[in-house]
């Protein structure tokens, strides 16, 4: 009887000890943050586990109503570009394409582009690489347009490529 009731107490020590000890390694683990905490003016990621296939941004809406993202496009130059889910490809204005290091003036504007505004010419090219604070994609395609457009698009050749993307309110999350 004494034998088995130091057992049961070593056993119930054991459990009691081997509990804080898993609740203590628990509160050192990073949790996410909420949505809700981010600066509502800032590109900035929403948790980042430092993998590159786990990574995310919020993009907030303006006042205009769109939701925008400033990316780092080619490793050259930063874009500012509304985010346009009815654009098939990103368009790029002339003056945001030499930013990145293409010479609008040497392309070959031999596709018809439907836009909202009728139909222009574009020239197809490939950007190297996009990066939107954590979220960086690659060997996405684009049209830089001749005319008609006042901002760069981020269209869907660059949302597709995404793991998700979700808006949430006044916010778009875009996930890796």
């Amino acid at each position: 009887m004494i034998r088995s009731k130091k057992t049961l107490i070593l056993a119930a020590t054991t459990l009691f000890v081997l509990t804080g000890l898993l609740l203590f390694f628990m509160a050192l683990t990073p949790r996410p943050s909420s949505i809700d905490d981010v600066a509502a003016d800032k590109t900035i990621p929403a948790y980042d586990t430092g993998s590159p296939l786990n990574r995310s941004a919020v993009l907030n809406q303006r006042t205009d109503g769109h939701f925008w993202g400033n990316a780092f496009v080619n490793e050259q130059s930063h874009i500012d570009f509304m985010v346009d889910t009815g654009a098939s490809v990103i368009a790029l204005t002339p003056r945001d394409a030499q930013r990145i290091g293409l010479a609008p003036d040497t392309l070959d504007y031999s596709w018809a582009v439907q836009t909202a505004g009728g139909e222009v010419k574009g020239a197809s090219v490939l950007i190297d690489s996009i990066r939107i604070h954590q979220v960086e994609i690659h060997n996405v395609e684009a049209m830089v347009l001749q005319e008609q457009l006042s901002n760069s698009l981020l269209g869907m050749s660059y949302l597709t490529k995404l793991y998700s993307y979700e808006f949430r309110g006044d916010q778009l999350i875009i996930r890796q």
